[in-house]
């Protein structure tokens, strides 16, 4: 057994089943031991390592399991590092394999050398501040050690990417014995007494409390004890943008989405509020747009393994092991929660130009999308639409990826879901994020992977040419392009893909029915006009146009417009 044989049936004996990656030189070995492994893991190969990385992020996200992607030395390592910077700032569970020139080149001119030696950079030191373990595999001996604790580093809390440099003779190395397991993360000291005796006193005695649920929620598999504690104490719930299937949409507790893509329902719920919860969010920027100020009127509470970003008692710890010591000191029935307006949506921009509104896009996908579908929104106009108004389906995912934003996520993080899931996973997306990473496209058609990608084409970069209108006066633009038929490229290189160019919304949802009745993937691209205003907070503060009183938000509008810019 080779050091890439121990490797894969590691893999393979704490449940991951799929490597995604790019081959190479340098990783070739890894592929011939997941061939070898008579089909206990596959390998499945995009069309870039940033992909790469997105898929197997993707893949944690749908499954829960650990994620896994594999890429060769140089450029092909450089690749994955906006992937992995994702999944860092996400806290999403990813092993990265990165091939290495032999050890014996080191320092000697070897092609792609990243030893740190003989005037070339050390790859430890690029991919260290964005994992949570870093070490190269110098031996064939270390690989016992460092293997598990790369894979207890990427799953303990705050989870992210472990990165293992691998170089090709350590590969090709023969293995020692198998090591007795893989370590469990370290379980969690219990919630300390006297901060536990506070929070349940505050939340006993509060009339009405707002829960805002993240992330953490679905990646500690808490959806049902958050819905029993908003029962127990009558709370409203809000979710953030990135964790909109944490809690059913369709509740009559629910009041919408925190934030800068959000509804102005969960500020007004905020002001009314005795204590605010947040569980399995920080509530960063993006998720607290707009709420400073009644942030700062409210007692906070939080509940993640990290503390939020905001003023709070802070309870650190998993998010299961606290959720579960509050709800076994409250009475269990269930109250109702006090009256409230609703996720009613931000004021829409009317649609005059060309091209199919945003509202009524997302009113088609919504009429489509399967109850337990994956939904994976990309960056820019179109994200701020689907955020604000597409329900989340009632048992799949609702995936944001604004950890670092990057465009063109979705394409190889949809793909990942829907092969690590075997569901339909809907793909929303600018044509801006097809262009950079659209022809993943080839990956979902080769593995014939139940992903519907859906782009929204403005021919331009939406919201910088929102931006650009808005703050700069729209004197100019470098980000609206020439007339380009999406649909009728990707049908071109892809005769055996159902494509349909929709010309309005009712094209649209006949194209997404057709695509949840058949396997494999579907794209349908429809037109958009680049100078339709997204539900996007602020901008619409930037217009007057913010649904609120001016008066009482002069200075998040004001601070939108001149200098902070969310977005």
């Amino acid at each position: 057994m080779r050091v890439v044989d121990h490797i894969v049936a590691e893999l393979a004996r704490t449940g991951v089943d799929r490597v995604f990656g790019v081959g190479g030189a340098n990783i070739e070995d890894l592929y011939d031991a997941v061939h070898r492994s008579g089909g206990a893991v596959q390998a499945l190969v995009a069309k870039h390592e940033f992909a790469a990385a997105t898929m197997a992020d993707g893949y944690a996200r749908a499954t829960g399991r650990m994620g896994v992607v594999a890429a060769t030395s140089g450029g092909g390592a450089m690749n994955l590092l906006p992937g992995l910077a994702e999944a860092h700032a996400s806290r999403i569970p990813v092993l990265a394999l990165v091939g290495q020139p032999p050890i014996g080149l080191e320092g000697r001119g070897a092609f792609q050398d990243t030893s740190g030696k003989a005037g070339s950079f050390d790859a430890r030191e690029v991919f260290a501040p964005l994992s949570r373990f870093c070490a190269k595999v110098s031996t064939a001996g270390s690989i016992v050690d460092l293997l598990p604790q790369a894979m207890a580093a990427a799953r303990s809390h705050p989870r992210g990417p472990a990165v293992l440099l691998l170089p090709k003779d350590v590969q090709q190395a023969a293995a020692p014995a198998p090591a007795a397991g893989v370590p469990l993360p370290e379980a969690a000291d219990p919630v300390d007494p006297d901060l536990l005796n506070r929070v349940i006193a505050a939340l006993r005695t509060a009339d009405r409390v707002l829960i805002i649920a993240g992330e953490g929620v679905a990646a500690d598999d808490v959806r049902t004890e958050v819905a029993d504690l908003a029962a127990r104490l009558g709370a409203w719930v809000a979710v953030t943008p990135d964790a909109k299937d944490v809690y059913d949409n369709r509740s009559p507790r629910f009041v919408g989405v925190a934030g800068v893509m959000g509804h102005p329902s969960v500020v007004d719920c905020l002001r009314q509020a005795d204590v605010c919860l947040l569980v399995g969010t920080r509530l960063p920027v993006m998720a607290r747009g707009g709420l400073d100020d009644a942030l700062a009127g409210t007692l906070v509470i939080g509940v993640d393994p990290e503390p939020p970003f905001v003023q709070a008692v802070t309870v650190p710890g998993p998010v299961r092991r606290t959720l579960d010591a509050v709800l076994e000191r409250l009475d269990p029935r269930p109250r109702r929660c006090a009256d409230h307006a609703g996720p009613v949506p931000l004021p829409a921009q009317p649609h005059r130009g060309p091209g199919t509104s945003y509202a009524d896009a997302v009113a088609a996908v919504a009429g489509a999308l399967p109850d337990d579908a994956h939904v994976f929104v990309d960056a820019g106009n179109a994200a701020a639409a689907a955020i604000h108004l597409l329900p989340a389906p009632r048992r799949g995912r609702f995936v944001v990826a604004v950890g670092m934003g990057g465009m063109g996520y979705t394409f190889g993080a949809g793909i990942g879901a829907a092969l690590g899931s075997g569901r339909r996973t809907y793909v929303l997306a600018g044509d801006g994020a097809f262009l950079m990473h659209g022809m993943e496209v080839h990956t979902a058609v080769e593995y014939d992977a139940c992903v519907t990608f859906v782009v929204f084409n403005n021919n331009a970069h939406g919201m910088c040419v929102t931006r650009e209108q808005l703050y700069y006066s729209g004197r100019y633009s470098y980000n609206m392009f020439r007339t380009t038929d999406i649909a009728a490229g990707v049908g071109a290189a892809f005769p055996t893909l159902d494509v349909t160019r929709a010309d309005d919304a009712g094209q649209l949802h006949q194209a997404l029915l057709r695509s949840n009745a058949r396997p494999g993937p579907a794209f349908v691209c429809l037109d958009f006009d680049p100078r339709e205003i997204p539900p996007f907070l602020p901008f619409l503060a930037a217009l007057g146009r913010d649904g609120t009183d001016p008066t009482a938000h002069h200075k998040e509008a004001s601070d939108e417009r001149r200098q902070v810019h969310a977005g």
